[in-house]
């Protein structure tokens, strides 16, 4: 996808192939949906990743039977909730372990998990049209009690009474290791029975809260211009008054706060997961934009207030201005996040963990000057509480080096909302979520497309989500931006886009020809060959080296930290 003309047509097509991973399990129960559910999970299996868990909204909630008046949830914490926990929650007093006992963090812990009678017309759009009543709120994690290997055994037995010298009831335990993070509202451990398919309420721990709820957190950086000397921050916390950064020798700045509330969420007919039952509140997103740096220079800052609490000092890298020789850069699409316990989420992307950590190991090297996210940022897809776990994952690389996003179908596209792509992949948050936590230096709202340089390139994102018709508001920026490029100053112009506009993928709906037809023939004005020589299906990432007379691209797999393959362009002498 390379021109071998002179440095004045060099173009890099940089399109990200979406790889999604579903959850699944065998049902031991006889249990059936509408067979209209039937058709749903296979025609949005790709799209959303339905899996058991996902499903439990969904389900009749059951009367446990046998239920133990022995039962006990506790959990180990003899304080309120630091900002991160391996909290230890203990199951007591039952009588008759299952293999489908299992427990579900909630939160806020007032949700209902009992019964929704009246809501089942808001769920039909998944195509389930089970009996009610069903989950009124989703969970944010579940974990089956066998996963502690004496659980079933009864390992760890109790005598609960005697007679006449003997016992004669006994009862098990088992106990769960959960990962926790400030989401800021309280959470609660729900035993439940029944496995994912058949879920019955047995126990409840009872509310836990945060020492701090209103702490800033999950700070994360970006440049808004091409100079290398201003840089936004961006963080969250549970408190709506302006908070302050404190950076460089001495310098302050006080935050704008925004927020996106429930009836901000996109919906059909009937309610999308962010505008029902997914929804969870994103607290107050803060952002302030750091002046007078300077580029390819290190700083530390921190943010916060007396009041809410202050993050730790961190140190942060500025990028390249634009023009100048050398840019190091890393670049990947469709990461999401994963669980760092032993819990089933609704969407997990089980490589997500040895990208970040391997992404953090080249940034603590100091040999990274910035990072390009393409599209499928955090796989929330309507299930709000999951950006805060997202947020959380980066914060080892986002908050040190300019992080640059893309949108894609996952945070933009939904039913009726003016996306390209008439799809639920969004769940409803048609990209209100994604704008707020990550400002980009874009034209207007829900115009997500912008360029910026860095040393010797000129980075064009564009939306592959919203129109690229010929003569639309987007491709005539596409068309005037790559007519302004001075390649005297930026040799390397390299276009980024979430979905793809060549793949040697077998599936037929892997490229969307229309988006060929309309879009190609404008990069093709820059005498850009298109061509394939290698596919890999393995989890890593881009890193890019750029100087003014070379361009070298490596594909790295994060679990070995090789370089898998590898190729670079040189520019000749002489040429124009």
């Amino acid at each position: 996808m390379f021109s071998p003309y002179g440095d004045s047509s060099w173009v890099l097509r940089l399109f990200i192939v979406l790889v999604v991973f579903f959850l699944s399990s065998s049902h031991s129960l006889s249990w059936s949906l509408h067979p209209s559910h039937i058709n749903s999970m296979a025609m949005h299996k790709s799209k959303t990743a339905i899996s058991d868990f996902r499903l439990l909204n969904r389900r009749t909630l059951m009367e446990c039977p046998d239920t133990s008046p022995f039962l006990q949830v506790n959990v180990t914490s003899n304080s309120k909730l630091s900002d991160e926990e391996y909290l230890t929650v203990t199951v007591s007093g039952v009588l008759f372990p299952s293999d489908r006992d299992w427990v579900a963090m909630i939160s806020p812990s007032h949700s209902n998990v009992e019964s929704c009678p009246f809501n089942e017309v808001l769920y039909a759009q998944t195509g389930d049209l089970s009996t009610l009543p069903l989950l009124c709120h989703y969970p944010v994690k579940a974990m089956y009690m066998k996963n502690d290997p004496g659980y079933l055994s009864c390992k760890k037995k109790q005598c609960k009474k005697h007679s006449k010298g003997k016992c004669v009831v006994t009862s098990c335990s088992g106990a769960l290791t959960f990962h926790v993070i400030n989401i800021r509202t309280d959470i609660e451990f729900v035993f439940f029975g029944g496995g994912f398919e058949t879920p019955c309420v047995f126990s409840r721990s009872g509310p836990i809260s945060f020492a701090n709820p209103e702490k800033p957190l999950y700070g994360h950086i970006s440049s808004i211009d091409s100079t290398g000397r201003s840089m936004r921050l961006t963080w969250v916390s549970g408190n709506m008054e302006p908070q302050q950064v404190q950076y460089g020798d001495g310098k302050t700045l006080t935050s704008e706060v925004t927020k996106f509330s429930q009836d901000n969420m996109c919906s059909s007919t009937l309610p999308s997961p962010a505008k029902d039952f997914g929804w969870h509140d994103p607290g107050y997103i803060h952002s302030a934009v750091m002046t007078g740096l300077e580029p390819s220079s290190t700083f530390s800052y921190r943010y916060g207030s007396d009041s809410a609490g202050w993050s730790e000092q961190i140190q942060f890298r500025t990028p390249p201005a634009g023009g100048s020789d050398e840019l190091k850069f890393l670049a990947f699409g469709d990461m999401g996040k994963a669980p760092r316990d032993a819990s089933t989420e609704h969407y997990i992307q089980p490589g997500s963990l040895s990208v970040i950590e391997a992404m953090a190991d080249e940034v603590d090297s100091n040999k990274i000057d910035s990072i390009f996210h393409i599209g499928d940022i955090s796989y929330a897809t309507g299930f709000l509480v999951e950006w805060d776990f997202f947020l959380h994952q980066i914060s080892p690389v986002a908050s040190r080096v300019s992080y640059m996003t893309a949108i894609g179908n996952h945070e933009r596209d939904y039913i009726d909302s003016g996306s390209v792509y008439i799809t639920p992949d969004s769940g409803g948050e048609c990209g209100i979520p994604y704008e707020t936590y990550f400002p980009m230096p874009t034209p207007a709202k829900d115009k997500p497309w912008y360029s910026i340089e860095q040393a010797s390139v000129h980075f064009i994102v564009i939306s592959t989500e919203h129109d690229w018709s010929q003569n639309s508001k987007q491709y005539e920026w596409m068309k005037k931006d790559m007519a302004s490029v001075d390649r005297s100053k930026t040799p390397w112009l390299i276009f980024m886009g979430h979905r793809p506009m060549y793949s040697s993928s077998d599936n037929a709906f892997s490229v969307d020809e229309r988006f060929v037809e309309e879009v190609e023939p404008l990069l093709l004005e820059n005498k850009v060959d298109s061509w394939s020589l290698s596919r890999i299906s393995q989890f890593g990432y881009l890193r890019g080296h750029a100087t003014k007379k070379e361009l070298n691209l490596e594909f790295v797999n994060s679990d070995t930290k090789k370089v898998e393959d590898s190729f670079r362009i040189i520019k000749t002498q002489g040429s124009s």
